[in-house]
């Protein structure tokens, strides 16, 4: 048993626990029901509670949902078709999201995977410093898809300190 200030107090009766609890109108809450003898905190629970929901809600806040986006392409794409594709591909990443490229074959468009794959690599290349390939080409069913993830950024830039030595820069000379 600990109190309420967190000094052990031995092993007790659970009535005296109680009782000593009411005594100083806190709450005798179990915080190991497993262990030998059981442990009980003298607390007030209901202080507690709010507390806990408190910093999980804190931690809510801190934490950045990461959805994945998906980008539909064809195999014969033209090329100003693949560059608005690839703006979109290019913001969503920005946007710290993950990016699933599909590629959509139809027909006899199946029988050639390996023009699904060129475009894959195309949109890998020209996104290349700023996502990692989580995970490569892979047919399923008549769908080829690719995830790129965005590559994590180093926010520890040096600040550059732009003061000019030498006074009033817009006085005259």
């Amino acid at each position: 048993m600990t109190s309420a200030t967190g000094e052990q107090l031995g092993i007790m009766a659970t009535r005296d626990a109680l009782a000593m609890a009411e005594e100083q109108h806190l709450d005798l809450v179990e915080v190991a029901p497993k262990a030998k003898p059981p442990v009980c905190r003298i607390m007030d629970f209901g202080k507690y509670r709010y507390e806990q929901q408190k910093r999980e809600k804190e931690a809510k806040k801190k934490q950045k949902v990461i959805t994945i986006k998906e980008v539909k392409l064809r195999p014969n794409i033209e090329q100003h078709d693949f560059d608005v594709k690839l703006k979109n591909a290019l913001r969503f990443v920005q946007e710290g999201n993950k990016v699933k490229v599909t590629i959509m074959f139809r027909g006899r468009e199946l029988s050639h995977p390996e023009l699904g794959k060129e475009v894959l690599a195309r949109v890998a290349e020209k996104l290349g410093d700023l996502v990692s390939i989580e995970r490569n080409a892979k047919l399923e069913g008549k769908n080829m898809t690719m995830i790129l993830a965005p590559k994590p950024q180093k926010s520890s830039k040096p600040k550059q300190q732009t003061e000019s030595k030498g006074g009033n820069s817009n006085a005259e000379n």
